[in-house]
């Protein structure tokens, strides 16, 4: 499926098979959205499951996917550690959910649409924003969204199912997380979700604790709110504010540690029993620095230019918000 971005948006987003190419604001050029990467996972998956040598089943799939893909899916398979075993391990072991998941991932185009108008609106935000690409990609079951540098990569294995996807071959820890994901209508927000995608592009910086880590990701979601008009619908969102006070007393506690376990990138098992509310606390400080800021333009530049490597930088976003100040 291909697709063009108008001249708007085409400065901002491209999702292309070619590397990156230097970008000019002036004009903005058309450029072609391409998920070819969708289709030749596809056809490998077809060759593998009619393949019974594991041999021959690493082969065909390397050959057929992997060296064929895109820069997308290398970049998908470095940042989430993919290799051909582990795209090999999750077909063999959850071949109904592959099958009923298929049809849902040539759905993934229809967002496109809604992204233009979204990107639009973030560039009016932030007009220094930068280009990025975005990659629709197979992955094997570990991220909806993720970015490499200026790469937005999307895995619509996951970023495109419902409760139609059959999860009965799964062990109960991932029937519950794919259960209560495909609740959010991930489908439906994936424009959501690649414009907060977009965000992290932006950001710089390596989060070496847990306070910059999630800092990182909650002006992620509220930028991305900005543009969109939404939050996702996950629990977290609901959650959080409801329980606001025991939320912020845990994380003092466990903000300037490394472990993120605990509040990011988690399943319910927890002490709260939902998972990342480390989102929720991010976004709480993102939009009391926000609510603040007497140049709320200048506020939304300070968020996405903030450098997470930079300790002091971080606590001092923070604290200008004072949401984890004592009450």
């Amino acid at each position: 499926m291909r697709h063009i971005l108008s001249a708007a948006a085409a400065a901002i987003v491209c999702l292309m098979s070619a590397p990156a190419v230097a970008w000019s604001p002036d004009p903005a050029p058309q450029v072609q959205v391409v998920d070819s990467d969708i289709a030749l996972f596809w056809s490998a998956y077809d060759a593998v499951r009619a393949e019974a040598d594991p041999v021959r089943q690493r082969d065909l799939f390397q050959r057929m996917y992997i060296d064929q893909g895109t820069p997308g899916l290398a970049a998908f398979m470095e940042a989430k550690a993919y290799t051909v075993d582990t795209y090999l391990e999750a077909i063999r072991a959850y071949p109904a959910y592959w099958d009923t998941v298929r049809p849902r991932t040539a759905l993934a185009g229809q967002a496109l649409d809604r992204l233009e108008v979204h990107l639009a609106r973030l560039r009016e935000l932030y007009p220094d924003l930068r280009p990025a690409g975005v990659y629709f990609e197979v992955g094997a079951l570990r991220s909806a969204g993720t970015t490499q540098g200026d790469k937005v990569l999307i895995g619509v294995e996951m970023a495109t199912g419902d409760a139609s996807v059959d999860l009965s071959q799964m062990p109960p820890n991932l029937k519950r997380f794919f259960t209560t994901y495909f609740a959010s209508g991930p489908l439906e927000n994936l424009d959501l979700l690649a414009t907060h995608e977009v965000v992290h592009t932006q950001q710089k910086g390596d989060r070496q604790s847990l306070l910059a880590q999630v800092v990182y990701e909650g002006v992620a979601d509220f930028v991305a709110e900005k543009a969109t008009g939404r939050l996702p619908k996950l629990p977290y969102v609901t959650y959080g504010p409801a329980n606001d006070a025991a939320i912020k007393a845990a994380f003092r506690a466990d903000m300037n540690g490394e472990d993120f376990s605990g509040w990011l990138y988690n399943g319910a098992n927890n002490r709260f029993g939902t998972a990342d509310l480390g989102y929720y606390v991010g976004y709480a400080i993102a939009s009391d620095y926000y609510d603040r800021a007497p140049d709320k333009a200048a506020a939304i530049k300070a968020m996405l230019e903030l450098d997470y490597a930079d300790q002091a930088a971080v606590q001092a976003f923070v604290d200008a918000s004072a949401y984890l100040d004592a009450s």
